[in-house]
C-alpha cells in the first residue's frame, strides 16, 4: 500500500495491482494580508551594517545624535508616534571606519587585533579585558559594550602562538555550547609567541562617515544584485510599505523617488526644505514632473521636537512624523485630522501665524499636506489635507495609496501556487474562493477596528470574476489565467456640510431613522 504526496504518483503508468494512497492538501486556501506597518528608514548611524535593511530595535544604530540624517533620531520619533516595526538602512560618505584594539604580550608585541564588528563611533566605547581563566593555566577574554551584557570567552587553553590562535578562534567562532561568536568584534592573530599581558584594552579609531552624507547618498544607487544596492534602493524587497528618506529635501531627486515608490508599492513623504511655503513646494513638484499617489509632498513647515537625549529643541522634517504616522495607521485610514504625538510646534505656529481656511484649501489643491494646529477635531497638531501627490481626484487620498498597495502586494504574494498548475474549473474556483474569503473579511462590519472596504449605501463591497467570460479559449491556450477584481474603498470624509435652519417660525419635522 504505497503512500504518495498528490502529484508525485504518475497514475497513468501504474502496472502493479495495489491500493495507492495520495495525500491531498486542503483545497480551501486562505489569504493573510501582508503587514502594512513596516516603516523603512534611510539615514546615517554610529553602528550597524551599511546599505542593508535591518530590523531596528533600541540603539541598533547607536545613540540619538544631533545631526542631519540621523537614524537613531528618526527611530525614536517613529516609536513616539507609534511606528515600531522598522527596517532601517544606514548610509555613509565612505569615510566610516571600524574601531580597533590590540591585545599585547608582556613585551608589548601584538598577539591579536580586535576590530569592531561595524564601523562607527560606538566602536570606540568597546573594551577588551584579558585575565586568568576559571580553570588553572587558562586565559579569559571579556569584550564589553556599555549597557550590554559582556561577551566572556573563558578557559582558553594553550601557550605561545597556540594560545593566541585559540583566543582568535574563540572570539570569531565561539566556544561550542558555551559562547556564540562575538557580535562586537572580529579578531585576527598577531605575531606574538609569548603569554598575554593581563589588563583592559580600549578600542579607538571608529568613525561614522556621516560628515559628508548628502541627499544623493540617502537616495543611493540601484543595482541588479541586492548586495550592490545603496541608500533607498537597499529597501527593495524588504517588505516596507512606507519609507522615510531622513531629512531629504532635494526636489531634483523626487522623480527618482517616485519611480522607486511606484515600482515597490511604497508610500514616501517628500518634504519641502525648511521654511519653504506651499507655493514654492508646489512649483518644485510640477517642475519635477511628479504626479503619482505613491508620494506625499509636504509643505516646508518643519516641526519642533524635544530631544530629551541631548537636551535640545530640534527642528525636524515633517516627513519623519508623517511616515511614522502612516505606518502606525491601518491602510484604510487617512492622516487627515489625526492627533500627531511628539510635536511641540511648527515654524508657522512659533510665529503665531496659523493657516487660514483659504491657505489649507490652496495646499490641498496643490497636492500637498502640512502639519498644523488647530485641526478640525480640536487644538492639536495633525495633518490637514490627507492628500497624496496625485492630481486625479479619485486617487488623491492617503487611503487610496495605502489600500491599493496593501491589496496588490497581498495578492502578489498569495497566488504563486497557481503558476505551473493546469487551468481547470477547480483551480479557478479555488482562486476565487480565496479572493472572496479575504475580501469578505475586510468588509465584515464586526471585524476588530471595523470594516476596511465597503459601500456605505448598501452596494456590494467587491466583485471577483474568473471564468470563461474573462478567460477566452485563445488566451487560455497561451497560458493566461485572469482574475478581474473590483474593490470599493471606504470614503474619507473631507467636507462635512451641516444645513441649519433656525428661528422662531421654523416648523420642525421629525425625520425617520436614516440608513447608517
Amino acid at each position: 500500500m504505497p503512500i504518495y504526496n498528490l502529484g508525485a504518483l504518475n497514475t497513468a503508468a501504474l502496472t502493479a495491482p495495489d491500493v495507492y494512497i495520495q495525500k491531498v492538501t486542503p483545497q480551501t486556501r486562505f489569504i493573510n494580508g501582508v503587514p502594512t506597518d513596516i516603516l523603512g528608514l534611510v539615514g546615517a548611524g554610529s553602528w550597524g551594517p551599511v546599505n542593508s535593511p535591518v530590523l531596528a530595535v533600541g540603539d541598533t544604530f547607536g545613540p540619538v545624535t544631533f545631526r542631519k540624517y540621523d537614524l537613531a533620531t528618526a527611530i525614536l520619533i517613529s516609536s513616539q508616534v507609534g511606528a515600531n516595526n522598522v527596517r532601517a538602512v544606514r548610509v555613509t560618505d565612505g569615510t566610516d571606519a571600524a574601531a580597533t584594539a590590540t591585545l599585547l604580550d608582556g613585551s608589548s608585541a601584538t598577539g591579536a587585533t580586535l576590530t569592531a564588528y561595524y564601523t562607527g563611533v560606538v566602536g570606540n566605547t568597546l573594551s577588551a579585558i584579558v585575565g586568568s581563566g576559571t580553570k588553572a593555566s587558562t586565559t579569559k577574554v571579556t569584550i564589553n559594550r556599555p549597557g550590554y551584557a559582556s561577551e566572556v570567552y573563558d578557559n582558553i587553553s594553550g601557550s605561545g602562538a597556540t594560545l593566541w590562535a585559540n583566543i582568535v578562534s574563540a572570539i570569531n567562532s565561539g566556544q561550542t555550547g558555551l559562547r556564540p561568536p562575538s557580535q562586537l568584534c572580529v579578531a585576527t592573530v598577531g605575531s606574538s609567541t609569548a603569554a598575554p599581558a593581563s589588563g583592559s584594552r580600549s578600542f579607538s579609531g571608529g568613525a561614522d562617515g556621516a560628515g559628508s552624507v548628502s541627499d544623493s547618498t540617502v537616495v543611493g544607487a540601484d543595482a541588479t544584485l541586492p548586495s550592490s544596492r545603496t541608500g533607498m534602493y537597499a529597501l527593495r524587497g524588504s517588505g516596507v510599505q512606507v519609507a522615510n528618506l531622513i531629512d531629504l529635501t532635494d526636489n531634483t531627486q523626487w522623480s527618482n523617488i517616485a519611480t522607486f515608490a511606484d515600482s515597490e508599492g511604497v508610500y514616501i513623504p517628500l518634504p519641502g526644505a525648511s521654511g519653504q511655503n506651499y507655493s514654492t513646494v508646489s512649483s518644485n513638484l510640477s517642475s519635477a514632473g511628479v504626479d503619482t499617489p505613491s508620494v506625499k509632498p509636504l509643505v516646508g513647515d518643519w516641526v519642533y521636537w524635544q530631544d530629551t537625549v541631548n537636551g535640545v529643541l530640534r527642528l525636524m522634517s515633517p516627513a519623519t512624523f508623517c511616515a511614522a504616522e502612516i505606518a502606525a495607521l491601518a491602510p484604510h485610514l487617512s492622516t487627515l485630522n489625526k492627533q500627531l504625538p511628539a510635536v511641540v510646534g511648527t515654524q508657522r505656529n512659533s510665529q503665531n501665524q496659523p493657516y487660514t481656511t483659504a491657505e489649507i484649501g490652496a495646499i490641498a489643491q496643490a497636492r500637498l499636506d502640512v502639519v498644523a494646529n488647530p485641526c478640525p477635531g480640536g487644538p492639536y497638531y495633525g495633518f490637514r489635507t490627507g492628500r497624496n501627490g496625485s492630481s486625479d481626484p479619485t486617487r488623491n487620498g492617503d487611503n487610496y495609496t495605502r489600500m491599493t498597495n496593501f491589496l496588490a502586494l497581498t495578492f502578489a504574494g498569495a497566488f504563486g501556487f497557481a503558476i505551473g498548475q493546469p487551468q481547470t474549473v477547480s483551480l479557478r474556483r479555488q482562486v476565487k474562493a480565496a479572493f472572496d474569503s479575504f475580501l469578505w473579511n475586510l468588509a465584515d462590519p464586526t471585524r476588530s477596528g471595523g470594516p476596511m472596504i465597503g459601500d456605505v449605501n448598501g452596494g456590494p463591497p467587491f466583485s471577483v470574476e474568473i471564468d470563461k467570460n474573462n478567460n477566452p479559449d485563445a488566451r487560455v491556450a497561451l497560458g493566461y489565467m485572469q482574475a478581474d477584481v473590483q474593490v470599493k474603498y471606504l470614503s474619507i470624509v473631507w467636507f462635512f456640510l451641516v444645513n441649519l435652519e433656525g428661528g422662531q417660525t421654523v416648523s420642525v419635522r421629525l425625520v425617520g431613522q436614516q440608513a447608517a
